[in-house]
């Protein structure tokens, strides 16, 4: 019998702007982050801990590639997100030192089955596969916080077909940057290679196959992709 060889998949990474590549180990995102998503996802927002899911690493997607529509859903929706690279190990920290682990920033969207996962909530069952599936992490470059430091507000704004979606400032989020990595850090040791997705601003809807979607923040830089 022959002897099994493993062979790894390629490292997933993300484009850092300038040129090299920032080589991603695990990506974690905040949910319910905009007061007004979470009222049009039917929740009243409040200042309640952060709560987190994942993405698998390799669902990343590099700004410019496109998606294809996945499979078991007919309601896939955009969420554009700010992504913060994270450069140092992170462990219980308090927020006033969370900018010292952060290697920079980056736009994402977050794509998302929207009806599995509504049917997953409504049975009181984990949506896992509503949010981790191939490709559901289109990412645009990061760049380093050593040249624009650490953005506290800027528009962000999604548009499909040149049409305007979504539109807020990251500056509205209900948890800042500091405190939601801070809050992360209680409950996993952050490490270089890290990503978090910090939550979507109102807006979210369905997209069809064709669809050209364009993210930006001020300041930060832009994704840009198309459903396949």
């Amino acid at each position: 019998m022959s002897d099994f060889i493993f062979a790894p998949p390629p490292q997933p990474f993300a484009r850092v702007r300038g040129g090299g590549r920032f080589a991603v180990r695990r990506i974690y995102c905040v949910g319910r982050n905009y007061a007004e998503h979470a009222r049009e996802m039917g929740h009243e927002p409040g200042r309640e801990p952060p709560f987190f899911f994942d993405k698998p690493a390799d669902a990343l997607v590099i700004s410019g590639a496109g998606v294809p529509y996945p499979p078991e859903t007919a309601d896939l929706h955009h969420e554009i997100e700010l992504v913060v690279a994270i450069g140092g190990e992170a462990r219980d920290l308090a927020p006033e030192a969370v900018p010292g682990v952060i290697y920079g920033y980056a736009v994402g969207i977050d794509l998302t089955r929207r009806d599995l996962q509504a049917a997953a909530k409504k049975a009181g069952k984990p949506w896992d596969l509503s949010k981790g599936f191939d490709a559901s992490a289109p990412i645009g470059e990061i760049v380093p916080a050593a040249q624009i430091g650490h953005p506290k507000a800027g528009k962000i704004t999604l548009s499909v077909n040149d049409t305007l979606r979504q539109s807020a400032d990251i500056a509205d989020m209900i948890w800042s940057v500091p405190e939601a990595i801070a809050a992360l850090s209680r409950s996993v040791t952050l490490r270089p290679g890290d990503l978090l997705f910090t939550g979507t601003p109102a807006g979210v809807a369905a997209l069809a196959r064709g669809d050209r979607l364009a993210g930006t923040i001020d300041g930060i830089g832009r994704v840009d992709t198309t459903i396949l």
